[in-house]
């Protein structure tokens, strides 16, 4: 099988300090992989050279496109690069605030998403908009309220409606439960485990939450100064770490 996204010697520095160095994996189709780490691990901006967001000084990140397989993102063009960032990826931000028109109406954040791949039937528009609102939870009497007036857990769940409104194949995730009560958390996690399986999405999560990883992902990745120090099956990782510095996390968590 083809992977979906094969990443090769991705490496990134900040002056002389290292942000991400030689990482390596392929992800195939409808596999969530998890990447935790403590803070300044290198997760934040592994995910970001992957995504787009910031260009490695090293290594291809090779997505399998539909019209010509497998092609190295980092060295497409820009429009290109923004194609596929309105169609086949998606982002969710830690901070709901940074993946939201606040000024937009939910129904307007949802629709945006699909005007930018050419829809233009403003009754369509509108029906696959509280069609996705459903999905995740928000009433369709909501449909023009700003997501100013919603609550965290309430804009969390628009932003997920928002980019996964067209249908794309991977969905990168930066600590998408962050910040959100317990409570919270676990009603947005059981979302999107149910809509990861139900469209057989791939994902990159990064999160410093085991728990998170637990219950999202196929497989794990432990980073640690900017290195991938483990990685294996999650449950086989979290029941039976081999490094010492996963075992340090794990223990920490048991601990709790």
């Amino acid at each position: 099988m083809t992977p979906l996204l094969q990443v090769e010697k991705v490496s990134k520095y900040y002056g002389r300090r290292i942000g991400c160095a030689d990482v390596s994996f392929d992800l195939y189709p409808g596999e969530v992989m998890g990447i935790v780490g403590e803070s300044g691990s290198g997760k934040s901006t592994l995910l970001s050279c992957l995504a787009g967001h910031l260009v490695p000084d090293s290594g291809a990140v090779r997505f399998d496109t539909r019209a010509d397989g497998l092609r190295d993102t980092v060295t497409m063009s820009e429009p290109e690069r923004r194609m596929l960032g309105r169609t086949d990826w998606a982002f969710v931000h830690q901070h709901a605030r940074d993946g939201l028109r606040m000024n937009v109406s939910a129904g307007g954040n949802v629709g945006e998403r699909l005007m930018a791949v050419n829809a233009r039937h403003y009754g369509e528009i509108r029906d696959k908009a509280i069609d996705w609102l459903g999905r995740v939870e928000i009433s369709d009497d909501r449909i023009d309220d700003r997501p100013t007036a919603f609550s965290g857990g309430m804009q969390q769940r628009l932003q997920i409606a928002r980019n996964l409104v067209t249908g794309p194949r991977l969905v990168f995730m930066d600590e998408p439960t962050g910040g959100l009560d317990v409570s919270v958390q676990a009603r947005l996690l059981d979302l999107m485990r149910g809509l990861v399986r139900e469209m057989n999405l791939s994902a990159i999560i990064v999160t410093h939450d085991l728990a998170v990883v637990r219950l999202l992902a196929d497989r794990l990745m432990v980073m640690k100064d900017g290195h991938m120090v483990e990685t294996g099956l999650t449950d086989q990782v979290l029941d039976d770490p081999q490094h010492a510095y996963t075992q340090l996390l794990v223990s920490s968590v048991l601990q709790v």
